[in-house]
């Protein structure tokens, strides 16, 4: 549905963007991933034609950014990160507005209306001002605009900025249900929206894509060595050294404590190692007392860390 091949956008001697290609196939949710000032913005402002590249193409549906920009807006919906919402307007005549705006026929305006209110959940607020509404109703209502004529593409900028935990899962959920049968691309920061709510996820860093695929695949390809923590009472820091450094497949052992208390190590396994239930045996050899044996689980959180970090 969306083709974007080796995109480029240079602000005078910054290179914002920098040769990115990515495809969204329809039905599919694709997150944007990057801390601030990676590029995020850019593309999508690229994708939906408010930035012309300075090289590289973009293809929506059938149509090519070059020459097609009018045909790609008509199927396509787009929510920058600040709602361009008229404040004084009540919500249903601003939605009407929108109606009629996108040459959406004037017998359907009320129906769709009402349909795109019951699936953004602003049904409640339709005849109250927007400037009196709560931060969570108005990305509502940037949402519903952006779907008033049913586009087969949406286009969300940080879809959750500023909103509390509560808003946020509520319009993940509604992304959610929209991703179903339309094509999502939508750029955020917060790794547990994306996580929660992608099919699919790309991680730009300096105007880069540094990785690209579903969330489980990244922290399985991206891994590296797994690791273990332990906690243990009367044992010696050298002789866990030497006992549990000798089990195959543990890399190194390192020692994090202690600060009056128990023992406590991190092990360094081999990737594709797994040398718990060894480690386990040699611990019940000894009088050591175990009090916490667990394994570190790589989290979106970790793979998006060492991606962007600055070295």
């Amino acid at each position: 549905m969306i083709r974007v091949e080796n995109l480029t956008k240079n602000f005078n001697t910054l290179c914002a963007v920098d040769r990115i290609s990515f495809n969204v196939q329809k039905g599919e949710i694709l997150g944007l991933l990057g801390p601030n000032g990676a590029g995020k913005t850019t593309t999508l402002r690229m994708l939906t034609g408010f930035l012309k590249p300075t090289s590289g193409s973009i293809h929506v549906g059938d149509y090519s950014i070059d020459g097609q920009l009018l045909e790609i807006k008509k199927i396509l919906g787009y929510l920058p990160e600040s709602a361009p919402l008229y404040h004084d307007m009540l919500v249903y005549d601003y939605l009407r507005f929108v109606a009629a705006v996108r040459g959406m026929d004037a017998g359907r305006r009320a129906a769709r209306i009402r349909e795109i209110g019951g699936l953004c959940g602003i049904d409640e607020v339709m005849h109250q001002p927007i400037g009196e509404l709560s931060k969570g109703y108005r990305q509502r209502v940037g949402l519903a605009h952006a779907m008033m004529d049913d586009p087969e593409v949406l286009v969300l900028d940080e879809p959750t900025s500023g909103l509390d935990p509560n808003q946020i899962v509520e319009i993940r959920e509604i992304i959610k249900r929209i991703g179903k049968a339309k094509t999502v691309v939508f750029s955020t920061h917060i790794l547990s929206e994306a996580e929660a709510t992608c099919d699919r996820v790309a991680i730009i860093h300096r105007g880069k894509i540094a990785a690209d695929s579903s969330t489980a695949r990244l922290k399985e390809t991206l891994g590296g060595r797994s690791h273990i923590h332990l906690a243990l009472e009367q044992a010696g820091a050298d002789d866990v050294r030497r006992e549990i450094g000798s089990v195959p497949g543990v890399a190194r052992v390192e020692v994090l404590g202690p600060d009056d208390g128990p023992l406590r190590l991190r092990l360094d396994c081999e990737p594709s190692a797994d040398p718990r239930a060894e480690i386990y045996r040699r611990i019940r050899q000894t009088s050591w007392v175990l009090l916490d044996f667990h394994q570190e689980t790589q989290t979106l959180e970790s793979v998006f860390r060492e991606l962007t970090k600055e070295s």
